[in-house]
């Protein structure tokens, strides 16, 4: 069930970055520093929902990598 709720969020997350265009890394990555942190993921609800789930490394922010996994 939780792969389930994780899939339906990243679904929900890539519909709303089709409906937005311009919901990309660049633009969750305010400061430009190449990861996007817990501080700028609270821009979108769904991004902080599944932020866990795609940080595989647990080290708090996503990367480009680990953030592809939503597109």
């Amino acid at each position: 069930m939780k792969v389930l709720n994780t899939s339906l969020a990243i679904l929900v997350l890539a519909s709303s970055a089709a409906a937005y265009a311009a919901v990309d890394f660049a633009s969750f990555d305010t400061n430009g520093d190449g990861v996007i942190s817990q501080q700028e993921a609270a821009a979108n609800t769904q991004l902080v929902k599944i932020f866990d789930q795609l940080d595989t490394d647990g080290n708090g922010e996503l990367s480009k990598e680990e953030f592809a996994k939503v597109q």
